[in-house]
Order: structure tokens, then C-alpha cells, then sequence
């Protein structure tokens, strides 16, 4: 006891026990589900399975007439299937895993899995907002410069412009993982939620998370912040262009044409900044309502985008006709 107190003193002591109750790589997390309403996880699959079938049959439906109709084969019908594409990326990335909790109690996830997970959560969303962005400009040129439509957006450009995208996003969210995966954990793994979103991953961190904190809120500006900024300067000018339109029918037709895409500019940035502010900010919400709401982000806009763009998008509306035993009443 003597030699022992003379190596090490009471300080180191704390410090070596401090540092018993960290792990740089934890082997797994544990994912609390939805916190308070454990008891309800059976009843809340329901919405939440439905919805995601739902969200595969829509956008697997419009990727299956897109690609079968050489008629769509266009920029904007293009940029609809990826946007159909990055929606089922984002479902998927999180709901099974959702279900899984809600069904079997696997409340477990690696510690790999859980990295991985919030690559693909964030990049998806990263691309998705890249893709908004790219809508925006196609309706711009549509609208604003009809006749050099073809000439300024032609498949092979939209398919770069895709993968611009998808290695923008790449790049800018790969970091993430890569920081964290540097980072001690405490031995409390729990994560409060239903998904490893970056955030709720940092607290979980035993070590100061400044810098991770800094490079989210930095990579959130960053993307939404120049798309959103991009987006709005198309539709100022396509506006500017409209209300210099002399005929109502002409101003109808503009209208009509930008209305599916800023319906799903609406849901889907809406849902977004709520997640992110309140995942930030949200300290004063219930756990249980910022959980589902979060969760909602990955079931409402995948599910409903491609009902608005089949509802709105006269032309695709007749060819998921073809596929039917009747045609609707026009």
C-alpha cells in the first residue's frame, strides 16, 4: 500500500479511473427508440411500416415508368428519378433499423454500423438538397430560356450534374465519421433516439466535441445555405419572368409548371430544418415529440414526392395510366 501510494497520486488515481470508463471504440450503442413511450412502440410501427411501404411503391412506380417510358427519357423526368433515387436512399437508411426497434427490441447497433448509418443519413440528405437545387435551375431555363432548353440541359449534362452532387456531398460529409471515429466514448452508449444522427453521437463523445460540433453546424450553412440561396435566385427571376407575361394563359402554364417542384422543395426543407434546428437547439422539446418528428423526415417527404409529382406532372400521370386496367376520367 505504501509503494502504491507513493507511485501514484490520489489526482493520477482519478485519472486512471476516468479513463477506465471511456473506450476509444466502443463495440456497440444502444438506440433507446422513442424515449417515454416504449410501451407504444407496437402501435407506432403501424403509421410508421405503412408509410414506408408506401414511400418504396410510390418511388419504385416512378422509377420503373421512367425508365420504361423512352418519352420521359428528359432532363426534368431525369432529375425526378433521382430525386425518387436519394428518397428511398433516405427511408432506407433509417426505418428498417426503426422497425427492428419497434418489433424485436434490437435497440443495439455497432459501432461501425452506427458510423455508417450517419454517413448515409447525412450524405443522402446532402445530395437530395443538391438535386432540389438542380430542379430549380431546369425550371428556370424552361421558363426564362425556352428555346435554348436543349442546348443548356441535355441527359448527359444532367447526369453530370448528378454526380457533382453525389461527390459534393461525399466529401463534405465523409469528415464526420472520420472525426468521430478518433473520439473516446463514455460507457453510457445510450442514444435517446431511433437513428445515429451526427449530433446525437457527439454527446455521447467523452472528450470535447467543439470541433465536431463547429464542422456540422459549418457543413449545414454551407449546404443549405448555398442551395437555398441558389434556388430562391431561380425562382426570383423565373417570377420576374412571369409577371412580364401578357397572357393570363401563359401565366397559368408557368405557374403549373413550377408547382410540383415547390411543393416538394416545401416538404422537404421544412422537414430538414426542423430536424436539424431542434436536434441543435430543441432543448425545451419532450424527447418523445422531437424523436417522432425526426423520424417523420425520413417518412413524409419520400412518401409524398412521388404522389405530388404524379398528380401534378399531367405527362407522367398518363403513363402510370398505361400500367392500369382503367384510365381516369379526364
Amino acid at each position: 500500500g505504501q509503494i502504491t501510494s507513493l507511485l501514484f497520486s490520489p489526482s493520477q488515481f482519478s485519472t486512471m479511473s476516468a479513463s477506465n470508463l471511456t473506450q476509444s471504440r466502443p463495440a456497440f450503442f444502444i438506440l433507446k427508440g422513442i424515449p417515454g413511450l416504449e410501451s407504444m412502440h407496437m402501435w407506432i410501427s403501424i403509421p410508421f411500416s405503412s408509410f414506408y411501404c408506401a414511400t418504396i411503391l410510390g418511388n419504385c412506380t416512378l422509377l420503373f415508368v421512367i425508365s420504361t417510358e423512352h418519352s420521359l427519357h428528359k432532363p426534368m423526368y431525369l432529375l425526378v428519378a433521382m430525386l425518387a433515387l436519394t428518397d428511398l436512399g433516405m427511408s432506407t437508411s433509417t426505418i428498417p433499423k426503426v422497425l427492428c426497434i419497434f418489433w424485436f427490441s434490437w435497440t443495439r447497433i455497432s459501432f461501425e454500423g452506427c458510423l455508417t448509418q450517419l454517413f448515409f443519413i447525412h450524405s443522402i440528405t446532402a445530395l437530395h438538397s443538391s438535386i432540389l437545387t438542380a430542379m430549380a435551375f431546369d425550371r428556370y431555363i424552361a421558363i426564362c430560356q425556352p428555346l435554348r432548353y436543349t442546348s443548356i440541359l441535355s441527359n448527359g449534362r444532367i447526369g453530370l450534374i448528378g454526380l457533382v452532387s453525389l461527390v459534393r456531398a461525399t466529401l463534405f460529409i465523409l469528415p464526420m465519421p472520420l472525426l468521430l471515429q478518433k473520439m473516446p466514448f463514455c460507457e453510457h452508449r445510450e442514444i435517446p433516439y431511433t437513428y445515429c444522427e451526427h449530433m446525437a453521437v457527439v454527446k455521447v463523445a467523452c472528450a470535447d466535441t467543439r470541433v465536431n460540433r463547429m464542422f456540422g453546424l459549418a457543413i449545414a450553412l454551407v449546404v443549405v445555405g448555398l442551395d437555398l440561396s441558389a434556388i430562391g435566385s431561380s425562382y426570383a427571376l423565373i417570377l420576374r419572368a412571369v409577371l412580364r407575361l401578357s397572357s393570363r394563359q401563359a401565366h397559368h402554364k408557368a405557374v403549373h409548371t413550377c408547382t410540383a417542384h415547390v411543393c416538394v422543395m416545401l416538404t422537404s426543407y421544412t422537414a430538414c430544418l426542423f430536424s436539424f434546428l431542434t436536434h441543435r437547439f430543441g432543448h425545451g422539446i419532450p424527447p418523445h415529440v422531437h424523436t417522432i418528428l425526426g423520424n417523420l423526415y425520413f417518412l413524409f417527404p419520400p412518401m409524398l414526392n412521388p404522389i405530388i409529382y404524379g398528380v401534378k406532372t399531367k405527362e407522367f400521370w398518363n403513363k402510370v395510366a398505361k400500367y392500369k386496367c382503367w384510365r381516369p376520367a379526364l
